[in-house]
């Protein structure tokens, strides 16, 4: 759908952000768009905001709604997208499992042949979240062979990490 360039045309790329509910994608998108906290309610259905990103590339980085109910419309999202974005909440050890395998279920859909994904640790600057070299082992992500993935440790309150997360978005796309 999108292409990224080197040329220094604008390159335009679709951006899916998906997760469990309470995960941060949406204080992750309002804080990479404005660079600014917005008060967030559970998201019903998707947001969606373009976002100029750096070497003339315009994305369009849509946020879906990670409630259980929600979740079995995940799969409408990505016919034609460029990337994923795994957003997970580093400090809910409790259901890490839940988010495997959601993420597993999604990365098995045709629609993700060759797709590269980013999983993003959000909330790492609470107390009690677990490191990153453990949610890699947990993930499983070794084991995603078919794709291009990176991880990356953020904080969407105070927007650490962030900018090197738009970074791994914008090589990954490249990698495609």
């Amino acid at each position: 759908m999108g292409s990224v360039n080197s040329r220094g045309h604008k390159a335009e790329a679709q951006v899916v952000m998906m997760g469990l509910d309470s995960a941060g994608k949406t204080t992750i998108l309002y804080k990479l768009k404005g660079n600014q906290l917005v008060d967030t309610l559970p998201t019903v259905g998707f947001n969606v905001e373009p976002l100029e990103a750096p070497g003339h590339v315009s994305l369009t980085l849509w946020d879906i709604g990670g409630q259980t109910q929600l979740r079995a419309t995940w799969k409408d999202y990505l016919e034609g997208i460029d990337l994923l974005v795994y957003v997970l909440d580093s400090t809910d050890e409790a259901r890490l499992p839940e988010a495997v395998a959601e993420l597993k279920e999604v990365l098995e859909d045709p629609n993700m042949a060759g797709v590269p994904f980013l999983v993003l640790a959000n909330k790492q600057e609470a107390p009690g979240a677990l490191p990153l070299l453990e949610i890699r082992n947990r993930l499983g992500l070794e084991g995603f062979q078919k794709h291009c993935w990176e991880l990356r440790a953020c904080s969407a309150l105070t927007g650490q990490g962030l900018q090197e997360a738009l970074q791994s978005l914008l090589h990954l796309l490249k990698s495609r």
